[in-house]
């Protein structure tokens, strides 16, 4: 299902080529177009156009994922806090350097139940455009922070910025993890207005859906305060993400 736009697209190509005679402007359009269609299967981790991830759960009940990246950081511990006090687990994708930055929020983020998750060990801004061999390393260095600072080993894989292609994908495969997605971003590192957050998050709500947030600062924590006064007002429950593949294993 989610591969059909791009073959249809494909088929498409073929017949305006066929329809034109194979003019080499025609060919120009085609290779144009085709390479917008890539940029956009790397970008949109929805798609599953190079790798197959988890981006919702299938149910009818009323529940979400909360999931927070990037972490753990100084304002962890505050979400942890606002966190505990509503009774909810939530999801951490954490990064390699950050849990040896701060290894007792890790610890912590274990110690009340969270799931954890890999988010690489650098987080580099070049993701995109690492081999595979370095995507590996930085997954499997990322793992081994994991297993230093909280005794731990996950499945759980989220590409930074959402960015896949062949290389991520082979990196994925090989290391052994599931690739996790989302199909709610808050975009919460780039809108400056937390009421534009708030609102762009509960406007997308649905059951199942998967939230990405950021444990990274105190704007992100005011969203949340709300956000998990909505969730109870519209009686949402949570759910993390290794329940899912938990629940898969069970079908």
């Amino acid at each position: 299902m989610k591969h059909y736009p791009f073959i249809l697209f494909y088929l498409f190509c073929n017949v305006f080529i066929y329809a034109f005679h194979g003019s080499f402007w025609v060919y120009i359009f085609c290779f144009l177009a085709f390479s917008a269609v890539v940029v956009w299967g790397s970008f949109d981790i929805q798609l599953g156009y190079f790798v197959n991830s988890i981006t919702h759960k299938r149910t009818r009940i009323k529940e979400i994922a909360l999931t927070f990246d990037d972490g753990p950081t100084e304002f962890t511990p505050r979400f942890l806090d606002l966190l505990q006090e509503h009774q909810i687990k939530a999801t951490f994708f954490c990064i390699g350097k950050q849990i040896e930055k701060y290894p007792e929020t890790f610890q912590r983020i274990i110690a009340e139940g969270h799931c954890i998750g890999n988010h690489t060990y650098s987080h580099s801004n070049s993701t995109g455009f690492l081999s595979t061999v370095k995507m590996i390393e930085e997954i499997k260095k990322c793992d081994e922070a994991i297993a230093l600072a909280g005794n731990r080993m996950t499945y759980l894989y989220r590409p930074p910025f959402g960015v896949t292609n062949p290389s991520i994908a082979k990196a994925i495969k090989r290391t052994g993890k599931k690739s996790i997605g989302w199909n709610i971003r808050s975009l919460d590192t780039v809108i400056d207005d937390k009421k534009k957050i708030y609102k762009r998050i509960t406007g997308k709500i649905k059951p199942g859906g998967i939230i990405l947030l950021h444990d990274t600062s105190e704007k992100t924590y005011n969203v949340l305060v709300d956000l998990l006064l909505f969730l109870k007002d519209k009686k949402y429950s949570t759910f993390t993400i290794d329940s899912i593949i938990k629940s898969k294993k069970n079908d």
